[in-house]
């Protein structure tokens, strides 16, 4: 990939949104982790306690000649459900909350105006908060490609990334990996 930018956006449980960005076109690497916390150094317990603060989240390093940061976060708001406050379906806690993580103010006038587009075009209210700036912490290894090992024998992620797969493919045809 000749260029590459990434961006930071927590929608729930990060195996979710992790698998949905891996089909994405121009996406060449989803990173789990947690952002947007107050303690260092962040185990997956402490997250899900709820007390750090943190969101599960991932990084998304994509060309924007192939997909654009608009389409990165068009994409983002369309397949997870941004109008629950601090929950995504039976998660529940501000570690599943819908967050946008700006790396710079450029970033941040397009979150908002993904929002706001989101708004118009929908019923009901988006919650996504935009924050940051915030320190990244990856998540543990075991984490990370979840959907493609483990996560195909989990019931959870069976019961819950084939809806947002089938979301994907229906409202993003053009933005699908063949």
């Amino acid at each position: 990939m000749a260029n590459s930018e990434q961006a930071i956006v927590a929608g729930g449980c990060f195996w979710c949104t992790e698998a949905v960005f891996r089909d994405v076109i121009g996406v060449s690497e989803v990173e789990s982790g947690y952002i947007g916390g107050t303690a260092a150094n962040p185990t997956y317990k402490q997250v899900c306690s709820g007390d750090t603060g943190h969101a599960e989240a991932i990084r998304v390093t994509y060309d924007p000649d192939v997909i654009t940061l608009p389409e990165i976060y068009d994409v983002f708001l369309g397949t997870h459900d941004p109008t629950q406050l601090n929950r995504q379906g039976n998660d529940v806690g501000t570690q599943y909350r819908s967050a946008i993580f700006p790396l710079d103010d450029t970033q941040r006038a397009e979150a908002e105006a993904a929002i706001a587009r989101w708004n118009a075009e929908h019923d009901g209210e988006a919650v996504t908060t935009i924050e940051g700036p915030s320190e990244w912490y990856p998540a543990e290894d075991y984490h990370q490609e979840y959907w493609e090992g483990e996560g195909q024998r989990n019931p959870y992620c069976l019961a819950t990334i084939p809806p947002k797969l089938m979301k994907l493919r229906k409202s993003f045809q053009d933005k699908v990996k063949a």
